[in-house]
């Protein structure tokens, strides 16, 4: 069962299957594929389901697939999202408003993204993996462990470099908040 909320515009050639509950004004691009069936060998075709929220662009080329019934059975995407081309996010996602995956972002299965999270280009995300409010992964960088909300990470395996302090300011966070959440990540980090 395929739901799709007023003025969402689907691009040519895209796919969008399963049981999907698309919200209003959302944009998706030329041959994404929505609700597809997850890529989980012990998905054995269950009823499970996809919901995406409002006001989201989802560009070219993206997959988003349903969840799995091992699980709670659904992939949520929130509202207000900037999701680019070639971007994968895999089955039982969990991914709040706000956030920007940048082109080819891949998170597997099972991974939670918080509030104004950014994804940057290429990066790889590892199943069961969360990414905190805020947080921040650089470019071709790959995630295997958890990213605590604020923090920016980057490289090959990446590690923390300090917090989203630039991010932070663009939401209106004051120098004192600022401030606060460097002490914090000194103290857990240094």
């Amino acid at each position: 069962m395929l739901r799709i909320g007023a003025r969402t515009t689907i691009g040519a050639h895209s796919i969008l299957e399963g049981v999907t509950t698309i919200g209003v004004d959302n944009r998706i691009g030329h041959y994404a594929v929505i609700g597809g069936a997850p890529q989980d060998m012990k998905y054995q075709g269950e009823p499970t389901e996809l919901l995406i929220g409002d006001r989201n662009t989802i560009r070219e080329f993206t997959t988003i697939h349903t969840g799995t019934v091992q699980d709670k059975g659904v992939t949520r995407i929130g509202s207000d999202n900037w999701i680019m081309s070639y971007v994968h996010i895999g089955h039982d996602c969990l991914v709040g408003n706000h956030t920007i995956f940048s082109s080819n972002a891949q998170i597997a299965g099972h991974v939670t993204v918080g509030d104004w999270a950014i994804l940057g280009g290429m990066c790889g995300v590892h199943q069961f993996i969360q990414i905190g409010t805020h947080a921040m992964l650089g470019g071709a960088s790959a995630l295997v462990q958890d990213l605590p909300p604020f923090v920016i990470a980057a490289g090959d395996k990446a590690v923390p470099h300090g917090i989203n302090v630039e991010g932070l300011k663009r939401r209106g966070f004051s120098p004192s908040q600022i401030s606060h959440l460097r002490q914090a990540y000194k103290i857990l980090y240094k």
